[in-house]
């Protein structure tokens, strides 16, 4: 597939990444992505859920990732004959028996009815939340307190590569840890489907089991309430710690662990929270009460009666593991993810100051345009990259981002039955298949918005202006306090800024995107996944976010 973009007269094929039927993904990445960004998910994601898959049985070899023109698609990549792959099955006798066979499918076998029985989550959310966790911060904290001003150029290219590495390896446990976050989640969602119980009904059960989704929302409002006390209305962050020491040591350590996240997207070309004192401030003042619907408990008890007795217990043991689970979910990819980005994104702007000032860059963005390769000493010496090619990467990476991706590409691979499969492995690739489809990755991805109309979150309708832009970047340049964000997608991070916000409206996810688990943590209306909210909101515009009947409707048309 070809087509022509007219600013750079450059033909774009879009042709698969490899062997397969690729899906788009638009739920974590939009298009433009930098080559350092790619480099890095492209080859974590591959090893993490790889490794992942082994450990808990799953008939595959990964989750496959590959960008095409800066967009990203992935493929659950097959364990047998992965890069040969079918395009009509077999017998359904033979492929019975040579999933039986196979050595590695016998081997898989086995791991997957040993991880139904023994559920190896539930040792890894007690590993995160004993030591992994602080594991993980206590590195990020060692690279984030280096002074990058203080270190000479050698000595910076040095450190750059220390956080590109240091990066590369907690993305990696990022992906390894979604099949142990993830994984409970969607035992619950397969025996609650046995059970006709839809997955709509039972993923708002998990509202509430996510403290580290709300702590930022809980932290703002404990020096909001000491700013209230004091009487003052500082304008500033520094007028904010000037009134009293209790204050600033809160703000301080508000930020020592959220200030180089990178929360507005997944990339270098993204921003961290320490660069935007002015929403920070904004957040903190903007922090308030909000309403609660039918409290959980009433809602779990109302679904729990529509399973039958002797299954009730199940659903208890399900939902609990699911819950436990869930701020390892919304905690992971801050942690391992955003944050390591986040410290890359700094030092790359050290590095692009450093060539802007030497005159081999035209502004310090564009250290983001380099290779992994290209973080060498000769990038600082005059012998990297001109000038004139990173401007030229810039300005393609630009061009993508404003093309319209193909959202399949490659050719369809028959699934086969989950007959063929041991019952154990057919389970758990069914639950891999309810995840992904809620999450809004894949699957029927059409049954879950059209138009304006996507999954609904709270439980009252919610009127303002909209805000939206090219990029969250913009919008939130923009944003008022009461203001309804709309974006196409949110990161995990994004509860650090979100106080602000009336409302929350996105172009892709599902109920179990991040976007979604954040409206229901922090009580804010949102609708997921409205196809057409970038396309028939504009900036400025009337709307209302209405959760219950998961649609947002436009209170001033277009003349």
């Amino acid at each position: 597939m070809n087509t022509q973009d007219g600013d750079t007269s450059e033909t774009v094929t879009w042709e698969a990444p490899g062997p397969g039927f690729w899906e788009l993904d638009q739920s974590h990445f939009t298009g433009g992505s930098t080559p350092l960004l790619q480099m890095i998910s492209t080859d974590t994601m591959s090893r993490g859920m790889r490794r992942m898959f082994a450990e808990l049985g799953a008939p595959l070899d990964t989750l496959q990732p590959g960008f095409v023109n800066g967009f990203f698609y992935s493929r659950l990549r097959p364990l047998i004959r992965p890069d040969s792959p079918a395009t009509r099955l077999p017998p359904l006798p033979l492929l019975k028996l040579a999933t039986r066979l196979h050595p590695e499918m016998r081997r898989r076998a086995k791991s997957s009815a040993a991880s139904l029985s023994t559920r190896p989550w539930r040792a890894v959310v007690e590993r995160w939340e004993s030591t992994t966790r602080h594991e993980v911060e206590d590195a990020n904290l060692a690279l984030q307190d280096v002074r990058l001003a203080d270190l000479d150029d050698a000595a910076l290219i040095t450190h750059a590569r220390r956080v590109l590495d240091h990066g590369i390896v907690h993305w990696e446990m990022h992906f390894y840890l979604h099949g142990f976050d993830l994984g409970p989640i969607g035992y619950l969602l397969y025996d609650c489907k046995e059970w006709g119980i839809a997955p709509a009904d039972v993923i708002p059960l998990l509202e509430g089991a996510s403290p580290s989704t709300t702590a930022p929302l809980a932290a703002v409002e404990r020096i909001r309430a000491a700013v209230d006390a004091s009487g003052r209305e500082p304008a500033s962050l520094d007028e904010l710690r000037s009134l009293s020491a209790e204050i600033a040591a809160d703000l301080d350590l508000y930020l020592r662990y959220r200030g180089s996240l990178l929360f507005s997207r997944y990339d270098l070309d993204g921003v961290t929270l320490g660069e935007r004192p002015d929403l920070v401030l904004q957040t903190i003042m903007s922090s308030q009460e909000r309403s609660v619907g039918v409290p959980v408990e009433q809602r779990i008890a109302a679904v729990r009666k529509r399973i039958a007795p002797e299954q009730r217990a199940t659903f208890d043991e399900r939902l609990t593991e699911a819950r436990a689970a869930m701020n390892l979910r919304d905690d992971n990819g801050p942690t391992t993810a955003e944050w390591p980005l986040g410290l890359l994104r700094l030092t790359l702007l050290e590095v692009g100051q450093r060539m802007v000032a030497a005159g081999r860059a035209s502004c310090p963005a564009r250290a983001f345009e380099v290779t992994a390769d290209e973080i060498a000493p000769a990038l600082l010496a005059g012998t990297g990259p001109s000038t004139a090619e990173l401007d030229r990467r810039h300005a393609r990476r630009r061009m993508q981002a404003s093309l319209t991706p193909p959202t399949t590409l490659g050719t369809p691979e028959p699934a086969p039955p989950m007959s063929v499969l041991p019952p154990a492995m057919g389970q758990l690739v069914a639950m891999v298949q309810l995840v992904i489809e809620q999450m809004g990755m894949g699957g029927d991805r059409d049954s879950l918005g059209t138009g304006l109309q996507g999954t609904g979150v709270g439980h009252q309708t919610y009127r303002g202006i909209a805000r939206r832009a090219a990029s969250p970047e913009e919008a939130l340049d923009a944003m008022e306090p009461g203001d309804i964000l709309v974006v196409p997608f949110t990161t995990p991070a994004y509860n650090v800024v979100l106080a602000i916000a009336g409302g929350i409206v996105t172009s892709v996810g599902g109920p179990l995107s991040h976007a979604a688990v954040l409206a229901r943590e922090l009580g804010i209306p949102a609708v997921i996944g409205a196809p057409r909210a970038l396309i028939d909101i504009e900036n400025g515009q009337e709307i209302e976010v209405d959760p219950v009947a998961g649609e947002v409707r436009l209170l001033v048309h277009r003349m």
